[in-house]
């Protein structure tokens, strides 16, 4: 068989067009591979037996259309691209989702596509939406310069760890003037499973996990590339997830955030001086409370617990600062700190 019928080639495209050919689907597969008409009803056979394809109708008027495996895979220029185009035109209609899930992959996927936009300064994004009996996948991925590279070049943040201890918090953009910095941190929320991937360089994470991100295996290949997935039994909505950072719970302000320590210090160090303890401050005046997740940090030093719990607690009272996660003898020194 030739690779113009390389049966992972065509689970790329073969959803949408079952859904726009649906009696005319040999045909319409033939003219567009120029393969043979038994090479192409062996391939439907196998697309069918698979479950990318129900056939329906006799045998010699068969109709087609999508299975419970579907996909759509596409790649856009960037320049000029709009990213509700391709979602309304590509991609909603060739899904069949529960009609939560399906918003919240609306959402991931119009914020993850408009950042590839305004942000990546690449060329092109290539985007990747398939969905199984259980769970629906997105990957988003541009050949731009990187998330971190991106971030090192706007704030002067050149480790992609403490990049990564600034997107964690949220309302980090390096177009301020267009963007909040809610898209990727929202879309993160949205998954069970979320991958950022950027130029050698992975961090995950996942629902089930408390401690929020970790490094993961970086795919080799330039630019940004992010995987999101959930789901499709998921009791998860948009509005609850946007709910649970406002401190009223009403979703509209972005007003709470949980910062990761583990991120700032290596795996069982501790955190010593004041040039850690206001990297952890860095824009912390944009929320009115940050929890300050302590998992994975077994010690803090006298100089650290000043700078943050009463040096940038005395200048910015209007900012509750919960600690979470801390040892006896963390919370000692916290406390010893807070009363001067």
């Amino acid at each position: 068989m030739s690779t113009r019928l390389s049966f992972d080639h065509f689970t790329q495209w073969i959803t949408a067009a079952a859904r726009e050919h649906s009696h005319q689907l040999a045909d319409h597969v033939q003219e567009k591979t120029g393969a043979s008409r038994r090479a192409v009803q062996a391939m439907l056979k196998r697309l069918v037996d698979s479950g990318w394809l129900i056939r329906e109708g006799g045998f010699s008027h068969p109709h087609y259309r999508p299975g419970a495996l579907r996909q759509v895979v596409r790649s856009y220029p960037l320049y000029g691209l709009q990213e509700d185009l391709p979602w309304q035109r590509d991609y909603a209609p060739n899904f069949a989702l529960p009609p939560h899930v399906g918003r919240m992959v609306q959402h991931a996927f119009t914020e993850l596509l408009n950042n590839a936009i305004d942000h990546s300064g690449g060329s092109s994004v290539t985007v990747s939406l398939r969905q199984t009996p259980t769970h629906v996948q997105l990957l988003v991925s541009d050949d731009g310069c990187g998330v971190f590279e991106k971030i090192a070049g706007t704030y002067d943040i050149p480790d992609p760890n403490l990049a990564m201890l600034e997107l964690s918090k949220g309302r980090l953009t390096t177009a301020p003037q267009e963007h909040t910095g809610r898209g990727l941190f929202f879309s993160s929320q949205l998954a069970d499973v979320f991958d950022l991937h950027a130029n050698g360089t992975a961090y995950q994470r996942r629902a089930w996990d408390a401690s929020g991100w970790r490094p993961g295996k970086a795919l080799p290949r330039q630019g940004t590339s992010i995987y999101f997935a959930v789901a499709l039994d998921t009791t998860r909505t948009l509005d609850q997830v946007l709910g649970a950072w406002s401190i009223d719970g009403s979703g509209i302000a972005f007003d709470r955030t949980v910062i990761s320590l583990r991120l700032l210090a290596g795996p069982g160090q501790a955190l010593d001086s004041r040039a850690q303890a206001r990297r952890v401050t860095a824009r912390l005046e944009r929320f009115k409370r940050a929890e300050i997740d302590f998992e994975g940090v077994p010690d803090i030093g006298h100089a650290f617990a000043d700078e943050l719990f009463r040096v940038f607690g005395l200048n910015h009272r209007e900012v509750e600062l919960v600690p979470v996660n801390a040892n006896k003898r963390i919370l000692a020194l916290i406390e010893n700190a807070r009363s001067g």
